[in-house]
């Protein structure tokens, strides 16, 4: 499968993140930051240039875009791809770097199209979250799973089972191969739509976007156990209220914020 690579010049370092979030609703789902440019990825097929074209009038940027073959895909990874770190909580790294020292936890990702390899706000500030919950024995359910790797942290932090759902073919290929690379024994990936899975969970991640979690959070409290904790990103500060006021009428229990470059990651329990 090929993908079309869109690189956006001179747009405003303030407006970046707004950029990123209206393309992540549109399906791009791999993006790369420098001082000079930002570049976002999404499937040859799915390439839409009269929104692109509207997007760079609504934030006044200018853009280019090509083709890539997919068998040019893991070197583009590769050659971009740097080891990172979460303080001394866990590094993230892939298989070709030297291991990460000084840390509790490491997680090795194959650099591929899937989101989630730590270098984006909303899985950094995920994996901080995390930090501070007990998955010892616990089910957890990883809704958006991405490259795997939050559902990969949990059975480090000794989570008993893991369910991890995406809807897409390429992360569901590419997580699995990220389980076998951290041999990985509790995770079963399962391709899926929704979080309708009718089962309880005792921790639920989902770090996907603002309008798949409100789609989706009737599902999501119907599965979290009492005393459960949620744990919620890929949403922008400007989602919060909207997000608590959801989760309140659900009677979820605000617990914690964290923020990273205009993205917020939320901590619920119920």
């Amino acid at each position: 499968m090929n993908y079309a690579e869109l690189i956006i010049l001179s747009a405003d370092v303030e407006i970046l993140d707004m950029i990123i979030a209206e393309l992540s609703l549109c399906g791009y789902d791999g993006f790369e930051e420098s001082t000079a440019s930002l570049k976002a990825f999404i499937k040859e097929d799915e390439f839409d240039k009269v929104f692109i074209q509207a997007l760079s009038e609504k934030y006044h940027f200018k853009y280019s875009s090509s083709i890539i073959p997919y068998q040019n895909w893991n070197q583009l990874w590769e050659s971009n791809f740097e080891p990172i770190s979460v303080d001394d909580f866990v590094g993230v790294r892939a298989d070709f770097h030297q291991p990460i020292e000084n840390v509790l936890h490491e997680i090795i990702i194959t650099p591929k199209m899937s989101f989630g390899t730590g270098h984006h706000a909303t899985t950094f500030m995920m994996m901080q979250l995390m930090k501070g919950i007990d998955f010892t024995n616990k089910t957890v359910l990883d809704f958006g799973t991405g490259t795997g790797i939050l559902a990969i942290l949990a059975e480090k932090l000794n989570a008993s089972k893991i369910i991890a759902i995406d809807n897409d073919d390429w992360c569901i290929e590419n997580a699995g191969e990220n389980l076998l690379k951290n041999n990985c024994q509790n995770i079963e990936i399962k391709k899926g739509e929704s979080a309708n899975l009718n089962q309880p969970f005792q921790v639920i991640i989902a770090n996907i976007n603002r309008n798949i979690i409100l789609d989706n959070i009737t599902y999501l409290v119907d599965n979290l156990i009492v005393g459960g904790s949620l744990l919620l990103s890929g949403l922008l500060k400007e989602d919060e209220t909207e997000i608590r006021e959801s989760c309140g009428k659900f009677g979820l229990r605000f617990e914690k914020i964290v923020e990273k470059n205009g993205w917020i990651a939320l901590e619920f329990t119920r």
